[in-house]
């Protein structure tokens, strides 16, 4: 049963039909893994606190650089130099000291990656590179955990929710990683500052979403932003049977760390 406090924090959840008091009680008992505390997982973070989701955890070995603060709303000026992950937990707390936050301040690699996710119901990807994305895609899915993934570069953004066995995953769009230099970094191409702000809240919405049990996730559809013609593009995407890790003839089976060729954006490290 909810508690006082709870039912007056989360009375507007309540509220909702398709929430109320069982869907709240779910959330409390949700359990939601961010993997970068940078853009991306930086209004997710705050967002599924505030929510109630009961545990959190944060992946992100790096600490608070001056450029982050531009769209890292998580982190404040007086955060520079701390680690990400207990910056991200202190403002997390204060919002919501119900909500356990569980701090992994590592990278995210094919050698302790199962482990991290295994306890977890959801993942949202907030990293930077593509080797971590592929990274995420691979492991859950071999591990049959729910992930949602985003990217933003400059004004452009794009997120999907991948369900393994279900939908469309990573590689079935994309099977391996772009040619070096191919797309120019972060600090090359630049980004507009509240673009991570957007697609993290569309990834802490599917989180929420998919917790409840509750509305249509972004399963095979690939949901494209571009922040400065202020206009949203779906594509339909399908699995695809040459996919290499969810095809009908897989060739990857188990995980492996894939050359970090281009970083994506400033998102969970510098």
């Amino acid at each position: 049963m909810l508690t006082d406090e709870q039912i007056e924090r989360y009375q507007r959840h309540i509220a909702l039909k398709e929430v109320g008091g069982k869907g709240q009680q779910k959330l409390l008992n949700g359990r939601v893994l961010i993997i970068g505390a940078g853009g991306l997982g930086a209004p997710a973070a705050l967002y599924l606190a505030a929510a109630g989701v009961g545990t959190v955890g944060l992946v992100d070995a790096d600490v608070v650089d001056l450029s982050n603060l531009q769209r890292q709303v998580i982190h404040f000026t007086p955060d520079i130099g701390k680690a990400k992950v207990v910056s991200a937990k202190e403002k997390m707390a204060a919002i919501n000291p119900g909500v356990k936050v569980n701090n992994y301040q590592e990278w995210a690699h094919a050698g302790n990656i199962t482990e991290i996710i295994r306890d977890y119901d959801f993942v949202i990807d907030g990293t930077d590179n593509f080797a971590a994305k592929f990274l995420i895609n691979d492991a859950c899915v071999l591990s049959g955990i729910p992930y949602s993934h985003a990217g933003i570069l400059r004004f452009d953004g794009q997120t999907i929710t991948v369900r393994p066995g279900e939908s469309a995953c990573y590689r079935c769009i994309f099977p391996g990683p772009p040619p070096k230099d191919l797309i120019p970094t972060c600090s090359q191409a630049g980004v507009i500052g509240v673009l991570p702000g957007v697609l993290g809240m569309i990834q802490a919405t599917e989180a929420i979403k998919f917790l409840l049990g509750k509305g249509d996730l972004l399963t095979g559809r690939l949901l494209i932003y571009n922040a400065l013609e202020m206009r949203f593009v779906e594509v339909q995407v399908s699995r695809n049977p040459r996919c290499p890790l969810c095809g009908e003839a897989p060739s990857i089976k188990e995980l492996k760390d894939e050359v970090d060729t281009v970083t994506h954006c400033d998102l969970g490290k510098k």
